[in-house]
């Protein structure tokens, strides 16, 4: 398990530059053009700049590593369990030992509560664009159980839930500008060492899974992607996810990771 050693520096500008953000995207500012295959990206907004973001709840085991900032909203601080949230003296963010990056909740002084809002609001906002794309490439592709496939960039729809099975992998081949978005109706079951592997230059930050209900990463499992999850976010002990975790409930790591995926 990756070892966290402390909170990253600069704390003061990361607040000014969520700030900055929040100011460019009331202003209009439009998110960069889509150059590669697939259909254009979610824009995150507000949203993307934290790795774990949840309306309900955040909590973490012992053996968990965070690379990314997290936040909550619109509820408390008291929200996040098992982090040990060491509070700054400015009140506007929490560091703890299992998160390298900066705590953020709604009940945090100075920006840190438009902040909060607006990125939920853009985290539901991006959930809706994810869910109403329409003319997928495949619909119920593999009956919902997507176990040794190799996929290619596009919109991909399922009316139920999807699965990898244990000690199985799913391939995303494509280059570093394509994008994938996986509209999965409702639980989105990733098996105990499963994977989802990354060919030909896809970016994790580029592939998107909107799910209606629970995302459960098993044992050891490692996936990649934006998770827009509907309710729960679940990692299981040794699960790593390099991507998001933003949930409309909760998120809960035993023992796992979620690291940022590379900009």
């Amino acid at each position: 398990m990756r070892k966290i050693i402390s909170p990253k520096s600069g704390s003061v500008a990361l607040m000014a530059a969520l700030v900055a953000l929040l100011s460019s995207a009331s202003s209009g500012a439009k998110p960069p053009m889509h150059g590669g295959r697939g259909p254009a990206p979610v824009e995150l907004g507000l949203a993307g700049t934290f790795v774990i973001l949840s309306e309900s709840g955040i909590s973490a085991t012992a053996g968990s590593g965070i690379v990314g900032d997290i936040g909550v909203s619109s509820i408390a601080a008291i929200a996040v369990t098992g982090c040990g949230l060491i509070m700054d003296a400015s009140g506007e963010f929490s560091t703890s030992p299992l998160v390298f990056g900066n705590v953020c909740a709604a009940d945090y002084a100075g920006p840190t509560r438009l902040v909060m809002t607006t990125a939920v609001g853009d985290m539901v906002a991006a959930y809706n664009d994810a869910a109403g794309r329409k003319s997928p490439n495949a619909t119920e592709l593999g009956a919902g159980n997507i176990s040794g496939l190799t996929v290619g960039p596009g919109l991909y729809k399922w009316a139920g839930a999807v699965r990898v099975n244990n000690g199985a992998s799913v391939t995303l081949s494509g280059a570093p500008t394509d994008v994938w978005i996986f509209q999965v109706g409702e639980c989105l079951a990733v098996g105990n060492g499963a994977r989802v592997i990354l060919k030909g230059g896809a970016q994790a930050k580029n592939v998107f899974w909107q799910v209606g209900s629970q995302t459960t990463l098993g044992t050891a499992a490692s996936f990649r992607g934006i998770i827009l999850g509907g309710t729960a976010i679940v990692l299981k002990t040794g699960a790593v996810l390099t991507g998001r975790a933003l949930a409309q409930t909760a998120v809960t790591l035993d023992a796992s990771e979620v690291i940022e995926p590379k900009n």
